[in-house]
């Protein structure tokens, strides 16, 4: 009876975490979309939106926020949103995946790939033109890709998929191929060129814009992270350890396997089109873990929902706080996690 007593309260408190997280994505979205040099009352803002979606026409009083709202705003923090939340998810099964609290998105050496892509794509003209935009996003992608096959073919060479092999082939993979992108900017004499990779390599949400990249970009995060979910009670067997995932009948490398291959799309997708923003998949994980406890059922929806708000809310800041330039994003993701991460290591006293 105190067993199922506490299993209500604990799946009470993980749904009243996840209501007030989701609240506060919903509000950081709202205010995000009417903080700019062009303030829009967040009223005007959900005005303009429900009219474009309904397709009513826009009153004349109203054009002006239509365009800042509709065409810019919006879809920066679309894309901000399903960024924060696929590396806030992808940092929560890695971690369960690699058996290492310390692990984020990054680990595995596909940032480092889709960050060689887009470093040839600047570097060698590929990313200017009409089409630059989606030329970089899509030579980031293919390095993703290519970064995230040669980590599972190192880690696969001597046998099984174990946490173990999959931590060393993703570090070996992610520091030769950021040798390589910066091999590639000191031997550029693109001055301008290495500038963008380096803005690049910090993390943006500039490039933002409606179109098929944005709504590809959230189709495979939102698919992936359903995916993830679904497969929740596998991530819980394999951080019980690989002997008691087999009795609960999981093949280990099988699912590490599927995990890694799920979570390497996600990444690609978001750094293909963000660049590197560390941090948030690192940190977001521990602090959904302490809310709610360790069932990935219950960390994931949460990890999403606190990913997208802090992941906005940067934004906000990388944009208005030294307009009209803009801080990379990474950076402040960076200030604002590393203090975090240290309290947080501070108050569990684990040891890591």
């Amino acid at each position: 009876m105190g067993d199922t007593l506490g299993l209500r309260r604990a799946r009470t408190r993980a749904l009243g975490w996840l209501a007030v997280a989701a609240t506060a994505s919903v509000a950081v979205c709202v205010i995000a979309v009417a903080i700019g040099p062009t303030v829009v009352p967040p009223s005007v803002a959900a005005e303009v939106i429900a009219r474009h979606i309904k397709g009513a026409p826009i009153p004349e009083n109203l054009a002006t926020y239509s365009s800042v709202v509709w065409d810019i705003r919006l879809p920066r923090v679309l894309l901000g949103a399903t960024v924060g939340a696929g590396l806030a998810v992808a940092g929560v099964v890695l971690q369960a995946v690699v058996a290492n609290v310390l692990a984020d998105p990054y680990i595995l050496g596909i940032n480092a790939g889709a960050s060689t892509g887009a470093a040839c794509a600047i570097l060698f003209g590929v990313g200017a033109g009409v089409f630059g935009a989606l030329a970089l996003q899509a030579m980031a992608f293919f390095g993703a890709v290519a970064a995230s096959v040669l980590m599972l073919a190192l880690a696969r060479g001597g046998g099984g998929l174990s946490a173990a092999r999959l931590l060393m082939g993703g570090v070996a993979v992610g520091y030769a191929l950021s040798a390589l992108t910066s091999l590639l900017v000191f031997a550029s004499d693109n001055a301008q060129g290495a500038r963008s990779v380096m803005f690049w390599l910090l993390g943006s949400l500039a490039m933002a814009s409606r179109g098929p990249v944005l709504w590809a970009t959230i189709a495979v995060v939102c698919a992936c992270c359903l995916a993830l979910w679904v497969l929740g009670t596998r991530i819980d067997a394999l951080t019980l350890g690989d002997d008691t995932a087999r009795t609960l009948g999981v093949n280990p490398d099988r699912a590490r396997l599927l995990l890694v291959v799920v979570c390497c799309l996600v990444v690609g997708a978001v750094v293909s089109v963000a660049g590197s923003i560390g941090f948030v998949g690192l940190v977001v994980p521990h602090i959904a873990r302490r809310l709610v406890g360790g069932l990935h059922r219950r960390v994931l929806p949460l990890a999403a929902a606190l990913g997208a708000s802090l992941t906005v809310a940067a934004d906000v800041a990388s944009r208005t706080l030294l307009a009209p330039q803009e801080i990379p994003i990474g950076v402040l993701t960076a200030l604002v996690g590393a203090p975090l991460l240290v309290v947080l290591v501070a108050r569990s006293g684990e040891k890591l």
